[in-house]
């Protein structure tokens, strides 16, 4: 369904075939119904602010507050994900959602066994760095629902501007879209500045998420390129 709204059907058919241009007969005529003389209905009431609009204030609240009931997917009937590592980390990783062969960790399974080396080749481990995602679970479609994008979007640029890491690599166009407003390929090849209220900046790099090095190995060279580029970000 999310394939066939992109593509732009935006309406429904029947199964029994239907002749459009056939005239309309003459006795199918529609009787208005009599002038009602009741007075007008009362205008309907504001809609309800929606709960959970202002974000927590600390990350230690964000934290608890993305895997708890009133966290965007807390409806989804599934197990949420908290970010990993050191909250106060130099480096943080965001990434769009769990992996389906892992979807109770974050970059589990094949594209996490990668992920590791990737993190390796650069002196890092999980240890020491701030891993979080759009999606605190694994979207049925796999993908960001249209719906919520900005809503996401926002809720990981406010972690962001908490953690304040002195550099921060968004992997795949879901994350280098919430953070820079472009994909990948636009965003690749150049720090980006992300500014934040304390009056400190941290220096972008966007690269390919590592399934999708897992299906286009030719892409780690350029992958490669851009964590150079990530750690030689605060120089």
């Amino acid at each position: 369904m999310e394939w066939w709204r992109d593509a732009g059907v935006d309406v429904l058919v029947g199964d029994e075939p239907f002749d459009w241009l056939a005239p309309e007969p003459a006795d199918q005529v529609v009787a208005l119904p009599p002038p009602s003389h009741a007075p007008a209905a009362a205008p309907a009431a504001p809609a309800p602010a929606i709960p959970g609009e202002t974000l927590p204030g600390t990350m230690a609240e964000l934290l608890a507050w993305r895997i708890g009931a009133s966290a965007p997917e807390a409806g989804w009937n599934t197990a949420l994900v908290p970010a990993t590592g050191p909250a106060d980390a130099d480096l943080m990783i965001l990434i769009d959602c769990p992996e389906r062969d892992a979807a109770d960790s974050l970059l589990g399974g094949a594209a996490g066994r990668l992920f590791d080396r990737m993190l390796a080749a650069i002196g890092r481990s999980r240890a020491d760095v701030h891993l979080a995602s759009l999606c605190a679970a694994r979207p049925a479609a796999g993908r960001l629902p249209r719906d919520m994008e900005a809503r996401l979007a926002e809720i990981a640029r406010h972690h962001v501007g908490l953690a304040a890491p002195k550099r921060l690599l968004v992997m795949g166009d879901a994350a280098s879209r919430a953070i820079l407003s472009a994909n990948v390929i636009e965003a690749r090849g150049r720090l980006h500045p992300f500014n934040h209220k304390a009056d400190t900046q941290s220096q972008v790099v966007a690269s390919f998420h590592p399934r999708m090095l897992l299906e286009r190995p030719v892409l780690k060279a350029e992958a490669w390129r851009d964590l150079q580029m990530l750690m030689g970000g605060s120089k």
